[in-house]
């Protein structure tokens, strides 16, 4: 069967794709190896999907080159793709960051897209595998004993990140087939694991979370930290998990809205144990345990001036390394993917073969956690659709 355009992957990018190119009049096929389409979308903003962000631009990207993601993001912007839920009368609110979420299921997202696709007359099919891809001067998919041609193919098959929804190394297996080189990729917005007095003092602490101001090199994120069982997580944390390259040591102000030397100061001649003033600031489990790592609590008035110092310093600026993530498995998105160096940024097609596109997560540009990640899924898929 001959198809002008055939897309690997019915997540958010290629559905996306799919149904723009379809209102181009284009025939288009979409495979999908999961027997569903859409579950990164479905189990997404804890089943509500926080499928934009009102505010989004290049610097909420983490790519090797930081300004591909500009020409797209600028074509297909959130407005855009409220008007399209709009449209679809699919109710939703804004939380803290500009966050939107559905008010609904994250389904509603997952049916909307399915409309769209059905409306542009866009075929679809699941539970697909690929045994062969090559390209004459159109390109040839076999799966099944069938042989599928079509004259454009897009890789919009995802990342490494949440194995247990199918996620699976696909699009960078294909793209190096081709020909197109691979930024190493790595898990991200993804727990990170500590060991020894760390590690136990953060299984202790599992599920406390405390406001904090992370830090790793020049990116740094104000939200909560959690501890957990095998580290720390928590928005902030995941934020900074996506920076941050092997070996890197983050730096960790907690309640960052606190000047903790005038606190300490302002308390330096009372009797008062120093616990009793950090509890007031910060839950007390933390404190008890925080303080052995420091020594004794002793009354206020018994600490010199370089010892509140100390203090002040060490809340401000508790410097920790990771000895890893939780991998994968755990991981929201993939940092890495596809080089972008290898694409064009206005049509998301592969400089060195005619024909082919890429999109999405698949791509070497992640996005923060807050909707961004769907965002360039969305505004990524938009600009293929129109080349196509």
């Amino acid at each position: 069967m001959t198809y002008d355009v055939i897309i690997f992957g019915a997540g958010a990018a290629g559905l996306m794709c799919a149904c723009e190119a379809g209102k181009r009049g284009r025939s288009v096929l979409v495979l999908e190896h999961n027997v569903s389409v859409g579950e990164k979308i479905r189990i997404s903003g804890g089943g509500r999907c926080n499928f934009t962000n009102i505010s989004v631009g290049p610097e909420n990207f983490i790519s090797q080159n930081e300004h591909f993601c500009t020409s797209a993001l600028a074509r297909y912007t959130p407005e855009d793709f409220i008007r399209l839920v709009e449209h679809h009368g699919i109710m939703y609110n804004e939380r803290k960051l500009g966050q939107l979420f559905c008010d609904g299921s994250s389904a509603q997202i997952v049916s909307m897209l399915l409309e769209e696709c059905r409306s542009a007359h866009v075929e679809i099919r699941t539970g697909i595998e690929a045994d062969t891809i090559k390209k004459k001067e159109n390109f040839f998919v076999t799966t099944g004993g069938q042989i599928l041609t079509s004259k454009f193919l897009v890789l919009a098959s995802g990342g490494l990140s949440i194995p247990k929804i199918g996620a699976t190394n696909f699009g960078h297996r294909i793209a190096r087939q081709f020909g197109l080189s691979i930024v190493e990729p790595r898990p991200g917005l993804v727990p990170l694991c500590f060991s020894g007095t760390l590690g136990s003092l953060c299984s202790e602490l599992s599920g406390i979370s405390i406001e904090a101001e992370v830090r790793c090199g020049k990116m740094k994120f104000r939200e909560n930290l959690l501890f957990t069982h095998r580290g720390m997580s928590g928005p902030a944390i995941l934020q900074i998990s996506s920076c941050r390259k092997e070996g890197e040591e983050i730096h960790i102000n907690l309640r960052p809205d606190i000047d903790w030397m005038d606190v300490l100061t302002i308390n330096r001649t009372e009797k008062k144990l120093l616990s009793t003033v950090l509890e007031q600031y910060l839950p007390g489990r933390f404190v008890e345990l925080w303080i052995q790592n420091l020594g004794e609590t002793k009354p206020m008035n018994r600490y010199s001036l370089p010892e509140l110092q100390h203090i002040a310093g060490a809340l401000a600026n508790w410097t920790v390394i990771p000895i890893g993530t939780e991998g994968f498995g755990k991981a929201e998105v993939t940092v890495g993917g596809i080089d972008t160096n290898e694409l064009s940024s206005k049509t998301m097609e592969a400089k060195k073969i005619s024909g082919l596109y890429c999109i999405g997560e698949v791509v070497d540009v992640t996005g923060w956690l807050g909707g961004y990640n769907f965002q360039w899924a969305w505004s990524s898929g938009w600009v293929a659709g129109q080349f196509v």
